[in-house]
């Protein structure tokens, strides 16, 4: 069975990334890419549906663990009765293929360990066929090859279950290394990686990269391991961002709530480069604008909510039978049907990404401001169109607020590219539009009764993306409408403090059932922001904090927490929570103008 998904650790090497236990084992890799099938799939089912695990023979869980300084490099200790042995694992920034390193070091006396493989591809479904050339063993299967290089001697263990074993001892000063290195099976095995080399470069590359953040707060350790971990959700060759690792983890243990993660939303990229820009990392606006231009390309008016991680559209959904899923939560899904939804807060979100995108120094290209236009004019038509709303509703379409909101901050960020720029569009024609939809929102959206803004138009629920009015400058943070509204989300969909996204409606189900789900950590994010943002300092920090309280021993978090039974919930590492501490953190020590959205992007009339 796996672990509690706080016990995982992430590594990996900007193209995928692999999850690793407490207890030494790696229970999820996807090669070559985030989006590949997995070839250790043990997170969805057991240790025979695919995990590689290195540990002392005495076996539990490691004593401590960390990474090395602002890397993402993982060094996991034993204290044993025989001694103390550190197992270190990284993935190097990828040459030729992808490698995965292990090194076994003895720190003090002489500690059995024992290494057990098990190798699955497609997902834990295929068991590779094994073959031995002294250091080197490689396996393959189908269109998969993996080799493992190392000075141990790996046996074969023949049955329905076949493992690679070993049971080697290290005494202090020893270097054990274990390297796996992909490759496709028709092509030759490329030159592994040399362990002790990839070592020293891998954690260059993260301290090099690190070097270029710009923040300084008192949360600098956490928006540090934050920004690591987005940085460690791109993908490289395209400059897509994929919104988490993993795939399936579920939002109700034992529910059906399991979805694809490993793809490119939009919302969750564009959020991610607000954080990232906001930090100082601008490389990843600029190779994300490129990859959204080709994504996007043909009809820039026929925008996709996510997209494959090299652009591509198609991404059907399906499940894997025979994985059983996390603690039972099945089905196992691969691929997200709510590609094919229409949610129009999207072009609003990367619309107003571009905007920032300019602001913080990436040069105004043609096609980027084409694209705009293109984006605008569809909003010009289709603003008023029912939508499923951010958070994917499998229901009915609605006139979402927060939909409609965001219609028209990329409006604004129209107008305004034009009255700072000089660049070419129809300003009037977009200045009346964003009037009239500001209008709209203020006469359809708002509860005047209950003084807050709604869920949908006709609504009387809540949903916690009504925290974002005033950061993209709908409303001012003084409003009191805005005041308002904070108030009623904290009083209306808070578990324990912590927020839920929204109530689930009736007819929003999955599987015939409406299901239940936990607190939902960004939202939570969002609203010690907006508590700072009505001057509530200090209940906000008081809630951010706790949040930092939430995170795993690495400083890692998922999409969800449930209160209840004080654990994390769905897919893990998720962009949009780390998204949510770095910019509140950023907002909660230098004031409202440190928010990623607003103050040089608000509007200036701060509506009526």
């Amino acid at each position: 069975m796996a672990h509690r998904i706080e016990d995982y650790g992430l590594v990996g090497d900007l193209q995928t990334a692999a999850l690793v236990g407490r207890d030494g084992s790696i229970d999820w890799l996807c090669l070559p890419y985030f989006d590949s099938p997995a070839c250790f799939a043990a997170l969805l089912g057991d240790a025979d549906h695919g995990s590689w695990q290195i540990a002392p023979a005495t076996g539990g869980p490691c004593t401590t663990r960390r990474y090395r300084g602002d890397t993402l490099v993982l060094e996991s200790e034993w204290e044993t009765p025989d001694g103390v042995v550190r197992v270190t694992d990284f993935m190097p920034p990828r040459g030729e293929a992808p490698d995965l390193v292990r090194i076994v070091e003895g720190v003090r006396g002489r500690v059995p360990m024992v290494c057990d493989l098990r190798l699955r591809f497609d997902y834990g479904s295929v068991v590779p066929w094994v073959t031995s050339t002294g250091a080197v063993t490689s396996t393959v299967a189908g269109p998969d090859a993996v080799t493992i290089t190392t000075p141990v001697e790996l046996a074969t263990q023949e049955g329905p279950h076949s493992t690679l074993r070993a049971r080697f001892e290290v005494a202090a000063g020893d270097r054990v290394p274990f390297v796996l290195t992909h490759h496709p099976s028709h092509r030759p095995a490329p030159q592994p990686a040399d362990p002790e080399s990839a070592l020293t470069a891998t954690v260059r590359f993260w301290e090099d990269w690190v070097a270029g953040t710009r923040y300084e707060g008192r949360w600098t350790d956490a928006v540090r391991r934050s920004l690591v971990t987005l940085k460690a959700l791109t993908f490289a060759p395209t400059g897509g961002i994929t919104a988490a690792a993993t795939t399936s983890l579920p939002e109700e243990i034992g529910g059906s709530r399991n979805w694809d993660y490993r793809f490119c939303w939009l919302r969750d990229a564009a959020f991610t480069l607000l954080a990232l820009m906001g930090t100082g990392h601008t490389a990843e606006a600029k190779a994300w604008r490129e990859w959204l231009l080709r994504a996007v390309a043909g009809d820039p008016s026929d925008l996709q909510i996510m997209y494959g991680l090299d652009g591509r559209r198609r991404i059907p959904e399906n499940t894997l039978d025979w994985l059983p899923g996390y603690e039972r939560s099945g089905p196992v899904r691969v691929g997200n049907g709510a590609a094919g939804q229409l949610q129009l807060d999207v072009w609003g979100e990367v619309l107003v990404c571009l905007d920032l995108a300019r602001e913080s120094g990436i040069q105004v290209e043609d096609d980027a401001w084409r694209l705009q236009v293109a984006l605008l004019d569809f909003l010009e038509g289709h603003w008023q169109d029912l939508d499923n709303g951010l958070w994917e509703v499998r229901g009915p379409r609605r006139a979402f607020v927060h939909s409609r909101v965001m219609a028209w901050a990329g409006v604004d960020r129209g107008v305004r590219a034009i009255e700072r720029l000089g660049l070419d569009g129809p300003v009037d024609t977009w200045r009346a539009l964003r009037d009239e939809i500001h209008a709209d929102v203020l006469r359809h959206g708002y509860d005047a009764e209950r003084n807050t803004f709604t869920q949908f138009y006709g609504s009387e629920g809540l949903d916690a993306s009504l925290l974002l009015l005033p950061r993209v400058g709908f409303l001012p943070w003084s409003d009191p409408r805005v005041v308002g509204t904070v108030d009623a989300v904290q009083r209306e969909l808070s578990v324990d403090g912590l927020l839920l996204r929204y109530h689930t409606h009736a007819d929003d189900r999955v599987d015939g059932l409406p299901g239940r789900e936990g607190t939902f950590l960004v939202c939570s994010f969002w609203l010690a922001h907006a508590l700072h943002g009505i001057g509530r300092h200090d209940e906000a920090v008081d809630l951010f904090e706790r949040l930092l309280a939430l995170r795993n021993d690495l400083g890692l978090l998922s999409e969800e927490y449930d209160v209840p039974l004080g654990r994390q919930l769905g897919n893990t590492p998720q962009a949009f929570s780390h998204v949510g501490l770095v910019n509140t953190a950023r907002a909660l020590g230098g004031g409202s103008a440190a928010d990623a959205f607003a103050a040089r992007t608000a509007s200036p009339e701060g509506g009526p």
